[in-house]
């Protein structure tokens, strides 16, 4: 490699080098010499997350992830902003639309293998048009797909060559939402073979701006996701992730729960019926976290005692000493409502009731209409 010459990783963007181990971008030289020949050249970093699910821990910082999308205002260009559609309030960019100036904004809320199939997706869509019309949000589509199931994958090229008139295509998103993963299955929906951009279930993946060919001198180009400061997987360790985060469709578990009754979710949150007529509460978390249904009298004694062991995650000391103390919202509900917990899921309450919900300090904690 020259001087003067830059090459980038082709799974996260950032531009190889072979001086620092420390920094972003590292390959040792045999590597790069061998990547070079493959005409596959990926970072040390890339490498060890692709074949041992290892990650080392360089993320974008929030100055280079604004200073990215205030860039695409200044470029006459389609923006495809990529959403969790298990967690939506926390997975929307705040200021998108000012972010992006004039350009015109598609909003694809993926992950919809997750959601339990009895949710009609008409019924999804047409909440997604009322909440990002609340925000104050323009767009010219709303899809539902999942990069991970192939779903909705070919309508959303379609969507893509209509609208964007022979212009750059930027893919924006948080993270954790499988901007990267979409991607991936879109250049597959083209017949190229292999997996170009380096995925994983850890934040932060994407470190620099990955572009894909479409035509001569325009792109579809891949930015590197921000950790929204209100989602509850912000805060988490990388083994807390993995009970976190649904792999597969969230099956609903229904607890027959008293006034007075407590449901513990992991370490991490916390429901508590105070008022109202016997019912059963379904919640649509992952299957991977420990709930634990008991009084709620001594429930705060019984919370400092089990965190981090019975009631996992957290999942190491250190997550435990330094994951944010919960804080309570409390709720009247007058009908059947969601509580949703942003990055964690959502308690449907089908009957009116006072309740209150704990969940770590700064992570969104709000009601909707009930999405089932």
């Amino acid at each position: 490699m020259s001087e003067n010459e830059a090459i980038y990783c082709m799974g996260c963007g950032a531009q190889i080098q072979m001086s620092d181990p420390n920094e972003r971008g590292y390959t040792p030289k045999s590597a790069y010499e061998k990547g070079l020949a493959k005409g596959e050249l990926y970072c040390q970093r890339c490498f060890k997350l692709r074949h041992y699910n290892q990650l080392e821990k360089v993320q974008t910082s929030k100055e280079e992830f604004m200073a990215i999308l205030n860039g695409i205002s200044d470029e006459d260009a389609l923006v495809i902003n990529v959403i969790d559609v298990f967690d939506v309030a926390g997975s929307i960019i705040p200021g998108i639309q000012r972010l992006t100036g004039h350009n015109d904004l598609v909003l694809v809320a993926n992950k919809m293998d997750l959601l339990p199939k009895a949710l009609n997706p008409n019924r999804v869509k047409n909440w997604l048009k009322k909440f990002v019309r609340e925000q104050g949000i323009q767009v010219k589509d709303i899809l539902l797909t999942s990069g991970t199931k192939n779903r909705a994958v070919d309508e959303l090229f379609s969507e893509i060559e209509r609208l964007r008139h022979g212009r750059d295509v930027y893919v924006v998103g948080v993270t954790n939402v499988g901007k990267s993963t979409l991607i991936n299955a879109l250049i597959k929906s083209r017949g190229i073979q292999g997996e170009w951009i380096t995925t994983s279930q850890y934040p932060g993946t994407t470190l620099d701006i990955i572009q894909i060919p479409l035509e001569e001198e325009h792109f579809l180009i891949d930015t590197p996701g921000i950790i929204a400061e209100g989602q509850l997987t912000a805060q988490l360790d990388f083994p807390s992730l993995k009970q976190v985060l649904p792999k597969q469709e969230v099956k609903p578990a229904v607890y027959q729960l008293n006034p007075e009754q407590t449901l513990f979710i992991g370490g991490l949150a916390r429901f508590d019926y105070l008022a109202g007529e016997k019912q059963g509460v379904t919640l649509y978390v992952s299957s991977a976290l420990n709930i634990h249904r008991r009084k709620l009298a001594g429930s705060d004694a019984f919370y400092q005692k089990h965190r981090g062991q019975l009631l996992t995650p957290p999942t190491t000391d250190n997550e435990r000493d330094h994951l944010p103390e919960l804080v309570s919202h409390t709720f009247t509900l007058e009908a059947a409502s969601d509580i949703a917990i942003s990055g964690l899921g959502w308690i449907n309450v089908k009957h009116p009731g006072q309740v209150r919900c704990f969940a770590p300090k700064g992570t969104d904690v709000f009601v909707r209409e009930p999405l089932i």
